[in-house]
């Protein structure tokens, strides 16, 4: 009997130890900050240590779950997104730009698809997760695709070509091929001059309701995520909602979508054309401006935006094809996002065009 119960205890112990070692691959311990600051990528995203789980479903403690106000469009794809800054640090607030996030932090999103977009939640699939991580010497981007049983995934710096067949949110079946961009496309949307930098975490995309059922920017700085919030932070309109004006969601939109390229230091600067939501001029918002080098691109059409003529605007020619060489964005997709389309041809057709 004796003889039983240290076998039993023994398998009790190597079972503990299997479960550890599988907890450990999986990042149960939590973000490890020596895989965080590594000259070199992890091979695989569990040994960032940034979720309990192989399947990446369960934030370890310390990350935190995060959304914004408007998604950028990406062929419908459904993101979820994660923060984590280092304990005992903080973000610094910015009200017009992204926070300042100390070194060791990162940036999470995951993309994934259903079958059946209209309900994305049900029998999703996780296709790839992107990480922004502020190293010492700047922001550093590195792409993870995920493999078929989704327990694993590995560093993609070339990228990938993903087949998806699902039905969209409007019911009509779409089969394309997904691009996971490379490390160099990462670069192109996050420029910042000569550095990248990150994208939505800026105050009027973040300040609504989130994941946890709290306002976010407040419950960022409850935690020690955010420091130097103000009482009355900006917010951008949700583009679906119907009581914002229409000028205020079309801009919304084109913030999310295309301001990170069209700004002063972003990768489309020397259009003169820059969309970000506080831009007040309206020759550099496009109404009534030239194309620089537009070229076929331009659709014959004059103006980028003609006030009260959408069909003979290049903003919106540019964003309902999926022409290369016409389509913008350049990149993140492979379809036209038709709400957004409509929205900023509404808003264009309501301009006055004296």
């Amino acid at each position: 009997m004796r003889r039983g119960l240290v076998a039993a205890l023994l398998l009790i112990i190597a079972a503990g130890g299997l479960r550890l070692c599988t907890m450990q691959e999986a990042g149960a311990a939590g973000p490890d900050m020596a895989a965080i600051l590594a000259e070199k990528p992890a091979r695989t995203l569990a040994e960032y240590g940034f979720f309990q789980d192989a399947s990446a479903r369960e934030p370890s403690e310390g990350v935190v779950r995060y959304d914004l106000v408007n998604p950028l469009f990406s062929d419908h794809a459904s993101k979820h997104r994660l923060v984590f800054v280092p304990e005992g640090k903080a973000a610094a607030y910015n009200g017009e730009d992204v926070f300042d996030f100390p070194v060791g932090s990162v940036l999470i999103k995951t993309f994934a698809f259903a079958s059946d977009m209209r309900e994305p939640a049900k029998g999703e699939r996780y296709r790839e997760t992107r990480l922004l991580i502020h190293k010492a010497d700047g922001w550093a981007a590195f792409p993870y695709v995920w493999n078929e049983d989704e327990t694993e995934a590995v560093y993609a710096p070339a990228g990938d070509w993903l087949d998806l067949d699902f039905i969209d949110p409007a019911g009509e079946p779409v089969s394309i091929e997904y691009r996971v961009p490379n490390q160099n496309q990462c670069k192109t949307c996050h420029q910042m001059g000569d550095d990248i930098a990150p994208i939505g975490p800026k105050a009027r995309n973040l300040n609504h309701e989130g994941p946890y059922g709290r306002m976010q920017l407040a419950d960022w700085s409850a935690r020690g995520t955010l420091s130097g919030l103000p009482d009355a932070p900006p917010a951008v309109p949700s583009t679906s909602d119907l009581n914002a004006s229409v000028e205020g969601r079309a801009r919304a939109y084109l913030d999310i979508n295309c301001a990170h390229c069209h700004r002063a230091e972003g990768s489309a600067s020397n259009s003169g054309l820059w969309l970000g939501y506080n831009e007040d001029e309206p020759t550099k918002l496009g109404i009534g401006k030239h194309p620089t080098a537009a070229g076929r691109g331009s659709g014959d059409a004059v103006f980028v935006v003609a006030p009260g003529e959408p069909d003979n605007s290049i903003l919106t020619y540019r964003m309902a094809s999926t022409e290369a060489g016409v389509a913008m964005p350049e990149l993140g997709r492979a379809l036209i996002d038709e709400d957004g389309v409509e929205l900023v041809r509404e808003w264009i057709a309501g301009m006055d065009d004296d």
